[in-house]
């Protein structure tokens, strides 16, 4: 078979398996933003009880390898509670708490990255902690956050590769059949690869124009100021 009739024949089920990508990355960095978020203000609480719970699941996450991960929800979870669990929803409850472990520490080392004197003015104008972190600290750090946060995304999409072996016929799924009925495995890897490539330089891209677009409206808002007070 000619690299051009193998492509036209792979492409509808390669796209098929992108789109599966996607999709599992997608819902995986929704959930693991909430879980960031929760774990991220955990693990900056004076409490050291709430502090210690986040602390275990971030590294008791890191310190573990996806696959590890999958493998225990998809194989060893049923084995203990008796129901069997869709290799959907293990790849996607896994690829969520491998992400929000790190979603955890992005979240923390934003918030930290806020200046104190934010929180402190808040306080003083009669916000409670919780208020002022919602409307004050945490908006500003998000927009530290938004090339970061891309950057995981990035990191989960080529981490959905790994979920293959539960069954998931996501993108490196989709190529491993192919290349099983047709034997060719130089080509459909290259195709396999080049879609990755092409949809990673995409996010890169965004993540680079974001970031331009944030500085901007930053040094607009700090000029403002500037002459402000220089009218003042």
């Amino acid at each position: 078979m000619d690299r051009l009739a193998l492509f036209k024949e792979s492409l509808p089920s390669l796209i098929s398996g992108l789109a599966i990508t996607l999709k599992i990355t997608l819902f995986s960095l929704i959930i693991a933003i909430i879980l960031g978020l929760i774990f991220g203000l955990m693990n900056i609480s004076k409490k050291k009880s709430i502090k210690s719970i986040a602390v275990v699941y971030i590294d008791l996450i890191r310190g573990t390898p996806l696959l590890v991960q999958a493998f225990f929800i998809y194989f060893g979870l049923p084995m203990v509670s008796g129901v069997r669990i869709d290799p959907m929803v293990a790849g996607v409850v896994a690829l969520s708490l491998n992400a929000g472990a790190y979603m955890a520490e992005i979240f923390r080392g934003g918030i930290q990255g806020v200046d104190n004197g934010q929180m402190e003015a808040a306080r003083s104008l009669g916000l409670s902690y919780s208020t002022a972190m919602v409307k004050v600290v945490i908006p500003q750090a998000i927009r530290k956050m938004i090339p970061a946060i891309i950057n995981q995304f990035i990191i989960s999409l080529k981490d959905t590769s790994i979920l293959s072996v539960i069954g998931i016929r996501e993108l490196t799924q989709s190529g491993q059949i192919i290349i099983a009925r047709t034997y060719q495995a130089f080509d459909l890897w290259l195709m396999v690869g080049v879609m990755y490539l092409v949809v990673i330089t995409l996010l890169s891209i965004l993540s680079k124009n974001l970031e331009r677009s944030l500085s901007y409206d930053q040094s607009k808002r700090t000029a403002k100021a500037f002459w402000k007070l220089k009218s003042a």
